[in-house]
């Protein structure tokens, strides 16, 4: 519980009428911390300090005479301050800075920590602390804590790895088959952790990826048949991120690849009917990843017939944000097939009188696409009159 000190200047922050006034409150507030942390008392009221001093950073004023403090509270035994202390370290620090050093051995010790909270919390900034130069120190503990008897542990050993992966690619290079292990994870939580790393992997090259198209359609397939927790829904969809997920690496994987699409077909029409069934913003995410999907993998006619059914009633909606993303959807479907532009010219060319800028531009964009030696004299004379 936090003192009546801070509670009344986050009340007095809450009420200031202009930038000036919170400055002037801020400004005095680090002041008063550096008085705070020279008293005798300072390491009883520690972990309410580094939390006054991360409110002081958000609401851009430096703290750095308190991060040494910081990184303290991560050594101590309680793991409310542990936690603090990581927290704080995570806001005030990055993988250059010079107190990292002090930091590592602390880290080093959570992640061998019997207490799973005490190793998530060294997770937690492993993540946004480690670069390249430290790497080494943990990625041997990271690495075998992805088979850690906790789900909580493994999912953030997980995204660690993933971490790593995007800042010093070469350090994990003999680790990378961890992630499609992860992908067969009891936990869904886990499993897509793995999603966003296989997705970036898939994006550098596919073909090392293409065996695992069987798996992920399956998983796919038990996420939009409702067979995670309901935990994991979300209005009615769901795990529509998970869903997204899956649809953005299996697009990734069945780009020009007949074969491997032929496997996706069946699941992405499932995904693409229940989802437009749901009538929620989550299902109309889940919808547009559909058709971009369908648009990227080796066309199949029925799919593209379904995904322009959908995206006409996008474009027919008087929501202007769907109708932005049914824009958006048409124009990746005319680049595969243009054929589809006919039906929905007249539609499209009406979104030029939408009070939307963003929409009017995303419009001219897809009449350009569109236009062709049959229509032009008729979207050149709206497009003038516009």
């Amino acid at each position: 519980q936090m003192s009546k000190e801070f509670s009344d200047l986050v009340k007095a922050v809450g009420d200031c009428k202009s930038k000036q006034e919170e400055d002037r409150i801020i400004t005095r507030e680090v002041a008063l911390l550096r008085v705070r942390l020279s008293e005798r008392d300072a390491g009883t009221r520690m972990k309410e300090l580094c939390v006054r001093m991360m409110y002081c950073e958000m609401l851009g004023h430096s703290v750095e005479f308190g991060y040494i403090h910081a990184v303290n509270l991560t050594q101590r035994s309680s793991l409310l301050e542990k936690r603090t202390g990581y927290l704080s370290a995570s806001l005030f620090l990055d993988s250059k800075s010079e107190l990292l050093i002090l930091l590592v051995n602390t880290i080093q010790k959570d992640l061998k920590s019997q207490n799973p909270w005490e190793v998530c919390a060294a997770l937690s900034a492993v993540t946004r602390l480690i670069g390249p130069e430290t790497v080494p120190a943990v990625l041997r503990l990271v690495v075998d804590l992805v088979g850690h008897s906790n789900d909580q542990v493994r999912k953030r050993a997980t995204m660690a790895l993933h971490r790593f992966l995007q800042t010093c690619p070469l350090a994990i290079q003999d680790n990378l088959d961890l992630f499609k292990r992860v992908l067969c994870d009891r936990d869904p939580s886990v499993m897509s952790a793995s999603l966003c790393a296989i997705h970036d992997l898939a994006k550098e090259d596919p073909v090392l990826y293409q065996t695992l198209v069987p798996s992920l359609v399956i998983i796919l397939k038990q996420v939009a048949e409702q067979r995670l927790s309901r935990e994991f829904d979300y209005h009615r969809m769901p795990a529509p991120w998970i869903q997204i997920k899956l649809l953005k690496i299996l697009a990734l994987l069945g780009h020009a690849n007949q074969r491997a699409s032929e496997e996706m077909y069946e699941v992405v029409q499932e995904v693409l009917r229940r989802a437009s069934e749901l009538g929620t913003s989550a299902g109309y995410a889940v919808v547009y990843e559909s058709v971009r999907t369908i648009t990227r993998i080796y066309p199949q006619a029925g799919l593209l017939a379904a995904a322009a059914e959908q995206t006409s009633r996008f474009i027919g909606s008087t929501n202007p944000n769907l109708r932005y993303v049914g824009i958006n959807a048409l124009s990746d479907i005319v680049r595969v097939d243009p054929r589809y532009a006919a039906e929905h010219q007249m539609v499209v060319m009406e979104c030029l009188e939408d009070p939307d800028q963003a929409l009017r531009r995303k419009t001219l964009d897809i009449l350009y696409q569109m236009t062709n030696p049959q229509n032009v004299a008729v979207v050149v004379e709206r497009m003038s009159a516009f």
